[in-house]
């Protein structure tokens, strides 16, 4: 149960390997992977996670193991989370910026259809902020997925 099955070095290696391989896949994917979850983005989270074990655990079961592999990952979050609070520069490689997505009433198609948000999205968060689309002054995609909205 406690005895590792492969070398701790290599279950701290296959840790960062795999993190930061899908913390790119993921970066790449958008925003809309990170902030607004339908259930087809979830699902894929799912198996993402499902189709990254064995080669995150290299066949090692053992509750070590485990706490290993925890540690690394909850460790390389950490760790990114102080880095880019320190630098701006890095902030903005690693999260991304605020997009414009509409302005003076008018949602920008091309911006919208460029970081796959639908019609609905956008109309969502309008009723969330209680604004008609002839009150809206802006709206911002945020790096966190969710939409932002101005009134006039």
């Amino acid at each position: 149960m406690f005895d590792l099955q492969v070398n701790g070095w290599e279950l701290l290696a296959r840790a960062a390997l795999i993190y930061f391989a899908l913390f790119i896949m993921v970066r790449v994917s958008g925003k809309r992977t990170v902030g607004q979850f339908t259930p087809f983005d979830l699902l894929v989270v799912m198996l993402l996670s499902e189709a990254v074990s064995n080669a995150l655990s290299g066949g090692d079961d053992s509750v070590l193991g485990a706490w290993i592999l925890a540690a690394a990952l909850i460790f390389m979050n950490g760790l990114l989370g102080f880095v880019s609070s320190r630098s701006k520069k890095l902030e903005r490689l690693l999260e991304g910026h605020p997009v414009l997505i509409g302005r003076d009433g008018q949602w920008f198609d091309e911006v919208l259809r460029r970081h796959r948000l639908g019609a609905s999205d956008a109309e969502k968060a309008l009723r969330e902020a209680d604004c008609a689309l002839g009150d809206l002054k802006l709206a911002v995609l945020e790096t966190d997925g969710s939409i932002s909205i101005v009134k006039r």
